[in-house]
């Protein structure tokens, strides 16, 4: 890296009030989740500690009534 450049940290889009986790919303799920159907970590995402648990418990509902595939 150059020096004195610094990379931006990401805000979590929930605690922004940007996006409603709801596990009835596949749409929104996705952009959790990779092109393989593997949940993105924190560090991918921008997520807090509190809503990755949250974005973890609403995909695998969604996954376990069929809204969303396991992998793809």
């Amino acid at each position: 890296m150059a020096e004195g450049f610094r990379r931006r940290r990401k805000i979590c889009l929930m605690c922004a009030g940007k996006v409603e986790l709801d596990y009835k919303n596949p749409e929104v799920l996705r952009k959790f989740v990779n092109e393989k159907g593997k949940i993105l970590s924190r560090r991918a995402t921008g997520t807090c500690a509190h809503h990755q648990r949250e974005v973890s418990k609403t995909i695998k509902r969604a996954r376990a009534i069929a809204l969303m595939p396991y992998t793809r």
